[in-house]
């Protein structure tokens, strides 16, 4: 069974709401077995899950061209 379908069976709630606002911020249900980083991979990346390991194309403040 997955997660979502037994959440929803345990609780009767689903992974997101049923009106989806605009603009609102929403975070489904994390994976049952999510793959994780090493200790030490996970203290470099900054997270120990790799799917949030997302690189970042900004610049700095102030960044002179």
């Amino acid at each position: 069974m997955k997660l979502d379908d037994f959440i929803n069976e345990q609780y009767g709630i689903s992974k997101l709401p049923e009106n989806l606002v605009y603009a609102m911020a929403y975070v489904p249900f994390q994976q049952e077995q999510p793959k994780v980083y090493s200790p030490d991979q996970g203290l470099v990346a900054g997270t120990m899950f790799p799917s949030l390991d997302k690189p970042f194309y900004g610049s700095k403040c102030g960044d002179e061209k």
